[in-house]
């Protein structure tokens, strides 16, 4: 038996990048910043705050609601898997990248005042999605 799970909360590093794959489907795109505090040992040597980068990718219907409410700067929660792929840059050389595919996303930011009609949909969106059958990143034009 094998699990591949991944849940992170952090910040979004910038605006989704939506992009329509074959027959209309949805896929976005943009980094998620997660930052360990820093802090001091005992023997008061200071250990700096540590942030690292994850590549999101969200499909369907989750990176619509990302389209439209998932701006630089806002903090989420998101859920998914942890997946590798290759490809060969300008030069020929083998690049890897490491994405999270988002299956579930909550967005924990506060709504602005001003978008607080009631008819609004209600900011917190889980979804499920997922590429569809043999779909991979790969595939896609960015």
């Amino acid at each position: 038996m094998s699990v591949n799970k991944v849940i992170l909360i952090g910040n979004v590093g910038k605006d989704p990048v939506i992009k329509y794959v074959s027959a209309g489907v949805a896929v976005a795109m943009f980094p998620l910043a997660t930052t360990e505090r820093g802090y001091t040992l005992a023997n008061g040597t200071q250990v700096p705050e540590r942030t690292d980068w994850h590549n999101l990718v969200l499909w369907r219907g989750l990176a619509e609601t990302a389209e439209k409410y998932v701006h630089k700067g806002d903090k989420l929660y998101v859920e998914g898997k942890i997946r590798t792929r290759s490809y060969d840059d300008q030069n020929g050389a083998r690049r890897y990248v490491t994405e999270i595919f988002v299956d579930n996303m909550e967005m924990l930011s506060p709504k602005p005042a001003q978008q607080a009609p009631a008819a609004q949909p209600q900011q917190a969106a889980t979804q499920q999605a997922a590429p569809a059958q043999g779909q991979a990143t790969d595939d896609l034009p960015f």
